[in-house]
């Protein structure tokens, strides 16, 4: 316990997050030392102010676009501080415009994370705003000024540290990725022996893929944009490579679709003979874990020996099983047992890969993509005015919390004042911290930042009450900012903590009574906490049942879109082509959000979940339906055949018909055009007779004593069966969803 404690504490230090906070620590510290040291302590405060609250949008992802969301964020939180300055003064007036400008700062979170980080940006800069002495006229020009001062020095130090920091994000993301993929991994392999755990394993899979995607999004940005002038270095290819082989993992175990209930049926009750695949998987994931330390650390790559060793293991497990029951009795849970162990390999040769690509093996990072394929992968964020405009509806879960955040701010602020509660602007500090669009999240960080605060005054007031050096507090009061910046992210309730260490340890070098601090501090906290979780519940909630029609819908589009990139590339054979890859990527992404929106649900009230079973079913469908076409596109791209593509096409149409039909129940205003067709039984009878023909001739082989396969022989029969049964299985699966969403669809009128 204490060995691995002591890992995690050096692969953060090591980490981009932790970086992120010695920068942001450093670059505040710089002008204050400077100014001390030339005896311009006044505008100190308006500086530091400035390169504090622009810190947030330094993400990781292209140079433009960290450039440009950093002096987005110095126009907005110049303006923010400038106009709340000047209302000061007049309450009533700064009360509009606490309301206006809190509202305005959070519709910014519709142009995506990065909008979001520069929404709190914005945010933060009023609460501090009202921390200032009021000042006048020119004074708050000066204070402006000054802030643009502080915003631009640390854009210009964020971009002298570029180099060093984007190689570091792009390891930091890489190694997250590699870790999550693993656990991913793990959960795969529990899921073939644990049935009884099914359903709670089935839900850590969807919030896994979420979180996989997300980092391989961030990693595409960062990724495939080239360098205009020198191209892609050798450093960065090794970089793409460990990239693709982690999409293709996922790809892998998204299309290793499992008949659980075929697996319960051939290897009840002890299910022993699946314990050594359950072991490959484990050691699998458990490499990819290694291989996550090992990238943060530039350490070599594990030895592979124990993967050798789990994949002997599970081949001797299948002759053992064929042995002991015998053929032809053993005949299906032996080819289960094969193709679960096939497709384990084609995962194995993806983590060789990752290996190759680490260990620097000649020649292992050797790719090509064109520029404008590469551009094709990266997903755009629009930032048009209209994209505001059209969120200006309660439609919007944006649009609610913005207005919902609104109301609350003036409220705190108006009970702060009627209260005479000492720095009351910490309250909607909290608020903006606390608050998200949907309630779970909301709850669950205001329960975390109580405890963070708790726990951040405790060990203040311990440190103060042992001693009064105020040497102490400020290196204490330094080095709480760059943990609370370094774990925001990752932890919040230890951030928090840090950030009410800062706080305090800032006071009291300002105050004498630092025990007052804390105990305002705590209250504040905790009146935060309460207005945030109580405004989510009644102030225009809208609970995620109701919310995830667009969700559906867009998973709909995206499936239909991969589904008939799928049949595409049966056609043509272009595995690689960026015209299946894509929209692969958009469906996976759509499917990806469709979980996410999932897991909002299950945070919401219980009383809230309605027809909670019915969305669950909606979600595993469309997660099975996306498994499937991800195992057909594997197959086709493995296997060189198209020999039933008229039966094939007339399938897909009727599948792509289906969704279709399935989006236009939840889209009535933009009906999607439903193509002509042939019938799909009469394809249904050609896909089964040429299964049963090429059997029956396979049969007389045998029994005229040829009992080697030819290759030929053996690829027919795999499309054959494999087309036959995905396909039914895919037009059930479809049938199924386009009922269940109309039922769905009923429950919201």
């Amino acid at each position: 316990m204490v060995k691995e404690t002591l890992k995690n504490i050096e692969l953060f230090i090591k980490g981009a997050s932790f970086y992120r906070g010695i920068v942001l620590t450093i670059a505040v510290i710089i002008p204050m030392v400077l100014l001390y040291v030339i005896d311009q302590t006044s505008i100190i405060l308006p500086i530091v102010f400035g390169t504090f609250v622009n810190a947030p949008s330094d993400i990781p992802g292209s140079l433009k676009r960290k450039v440009n969301g950093i002096l987005i964020s110095i126009v907005l939180t110049v303006a923010v501080t400038a106009i709340v300055l000047f209302a000061k003064p007049y309450f009533f007036i700064l009360l509009i415009v606490l309301a206006f400008l809190s509202f305005f700062c959070a519709m910014i979170a519709i142009y995506g994370f990065r909008g979001s980080l520069i929404a709190f940006s914005g945010l933060l800069a009023m609460v501090l705003a009202l921390a200032v002495k009021n000042l006048y006229g020119v004074d708050i020009l000066l204070h402006a000024g000054f802030m643009i001062i502080g915003g631009l020095w640390y854009l210009l130090f964020s971009f002298l540290l570029n180099r060093i920091s984007s190689k570091k994000d792009e390891k930091q993301l890489l190694s997250e990725a590699l870790d999550l993929t693993g656990e991913y991994l793990e959960i795969r392999g529990e899921l073939l022996v644990e049935r009884e755990q099914h359903d709670t394993l089935f839900k850590k899979i969807l919030e896994l893929q979420t979180k996989i995607n997300e980092k391989h999004e961030t990693l595409r940005e960062s990724l495939f944009i080239k360098r205009k002038k020198s191209g892609r270095s050798h450093y960065e290819e090794k970089r793409l490579l460990i990239f693709i082989s982690l999409v293709d993992i996922l790809e892998l175990a998204i299309a290793n679709t499992i008949d659980y209930s075929k697996i319960d049926i051939l290897f009840k009750p002890e299910k022993r003979d699946l314990i050594a695949f359950k072991e490959v998987n484990k050691a699998m994931g458990n490499h990819l874990r290694m291989l996550s330390e090992k990238i943060i650390n530039n350490d070599k790559v594990p030895s592979k020996n124990t993967l050798l060793i789990v994949f002997e293991k599970a081949e001797q497990t299948i002759e053992n099983y064929v042995n002991e029951i015998g053929l032809p009795k053993a005949r299906e849970g032996a080819l289960t047992l094969r193709n679960l162990y096939s497709y384990q390999l084609q995962l194995l040769d993806q983590i060789r890969a990752i290996r190759r690509a680490m260990s620097n093996v000649e020649n292992a990072s050797k790719l090509s993509l064109k520029r404008q394929d590469a551009s094709q992968f990266i997903t755009l964020q629009e930032y048009s005015f209209s994209l505001l405009f059209e969120h200006l509806s309660f439609k919007s879960t944006i649009f609610r919390h913005a207005l919902r955040l609104s109301v609350t701010v003036v409220t705190a602020y108006l009970l702060g004042s009627f209260l005479d509660i000492k720095n009351a602007y910490w309250i909607i500090l909290t608020l903006i911290v606390i608050m998200r669009p949907n309630y779970g999240l909301t709850k669950e960080r205001s329960l975390n930042r109580i405890i963070g605060t708790v726990i951040g005054a405790a060990v203040a007031a311990l440190i103060i009450f042992t001693t009064q050096n105020i040497i102490v507090y400020g290196v204490l009061a330094i080095l709480s900012l760059t943990f609370a910046f370094s774990l925001i992210q990752q932890n919040y309730k230890a951030g928090a903590a840090f950030i009410t260490l800062h706080v305090i340890f800032v006071y009291a070098l300002l105050q004498p009574d630092a025990f007052e601090v804390i105990g305002y501090r705590v209250l504040d906290t905790l009146i935060g906490a309460i207005l945030a979780v109580i405004a989510n519940y009644i102030l225009w909630p809208l609970w995620e049942f109701r919310n995830l029609d667009q969700d559906i819908l867009e998973v709909l589009k995206r499936n239909d879109n991969y589904l008939l990139a799928t049949k595409e590339m049966y056609n043509s054979k272009n595995a690689l082509h960026p015209q299946y890859k894509v929209p692969r990527k958009e469906a996976f992404l759509a499917m990806s959000e469709l979980n996410a929106a999932f897991q909002k649900v299950t945070e919401d009230p219980r009383s809230k979940q309605k027809e909670f079973s019915l969305i669950y079913d909606i979600v595993t469908l469309n997660h099975t339906i996306i498994s499937a076409i991800a195992s057909l596109g594997s197959f086709i791209q493995k296997h060189e055949v198209n020999s039933l593509k008229e039966q094939f096409d007339v399938f897909i149409e009727h599948l792509s018909n289906t969704l279709k039909e399935t989006a236009n129940i939840l889209d009535k205003n933009k009906k999607l055009e439903i193509t002509a067709q042939d019938s799909v039984e009469t394809a249904k009878e050609e896909l089964l007779d040429n299964y049963v023909n090429l059997a029956n001739e396979r049969n007389q082989e045998i029994q005229s004593g040829q009992l080697g396969i030819k290759k030929e022989m053996l690829i027919n029969l795999q499309e054959a069966h494999l087309l036959y049964n995905q396909l039914i299985w895919l037009k059930n699966l479809t049938e199924n969803l386009k009922k269940a969403t109309f039922k769905y669809k009923n429950v919201l009128r």
